[in-house]
Parts: C-alpha cells; sequence; structure tokens
C-alpha cells in the first residue's frame, strides 16, 4: 500500500495553497459572499485533515500511514462542527454558529474523501 503524504498530500497542498490565497492575495473587493463565508470552511477538511493525521500517526494514536479512512473524516467533521459551531460561540464574542459552515465542512470531506479514496 502507499503511503499517505500527510503535509505533502497533493489535495492538502492545494486546500492550503486555496486557502491562502483567499485568505492573504484575495483583495476583500474581489471576494463575494461565498468566498468571504464559506470557502475556508469548506477547505477545513482537506487542508488540516492530514496534518491531524500526521500528529495521531506520531503519537501513536494511527497505526498505519493510509490515505484517510471514512470513519477518520467524519469523526474530525463531527468534531470540528461541535466545537467551532456549538462551543466556540459561548467562548469567544466573535464567534457565531451556522449551520451553513457544517454544511461546508461536510462537502468539503466528502469531495477530498473521494478524492482520496479513489486516487
Amino acid at each position: 500500500m502507499k503511503r499517505f503524504g500527510y503535509a505533502r498530500d497533493p489535495v492538502c497542498v492545494i486546500a492550503c495553497a486555496g486557502y491562502a490565497t483567499n485568505r492573504w492575495l484575495l483583495p476583500a473587493a474581489l471576494r463575494g459572499a461565498f468566498m468571504r463565508n464559506y470557502f475556508s470552511d469548506l477547505l477545513l477538511i482537506p487542508a488540516a485533515l492530514p496534518l491531524v493525521l500526521w500528529l495521531h500517526r506520531r503519537i501513536g494514536l494511527r497505526s498505519a500511514d493510509s490515505k484517510p479512512q471514512w470513519s477518520e473524516i467524519f469523526l474530525h467533521v463531527v468534531v470540528w462542527s461541535v466545537a467551532a459551531e456549538v462551543i466556540a460561540p459561548h467562548l469567544f464574542a466573535r464567534a457565531t454558529g451556522d449551520p451553513l459552515d457544517v454544511a461546508a465542512y461536510t462537502g468539503g470531506a466528502i469531495v477530498s474523501g473521494l478524492i482520496w479514496r479513489l486516487g
């Protein structure tokens, strides 16, 4: 079985580049509502999950260097959704819970999961 590349995985690299471009290079005036509000949420799983799984591998929570499994992908969607959309609004004044953010996390998870599983 081919080892998963973690931070070198093309899906992760493209997602991180998309996030950086949207966050720091694309002028705010050129960003529509989707780019301002949901694009980064769509990239959460493909950008962050490989790095989290690498950490899990280093500390022994993950036993193999395989591509992300559906169970790992959706576990992290649930954990990040609860943390960001349920808990964070109670802890931080600027945080708001938005069900569309969860939809974006899920959409990004499904697309990246299909690419990882089929690629």
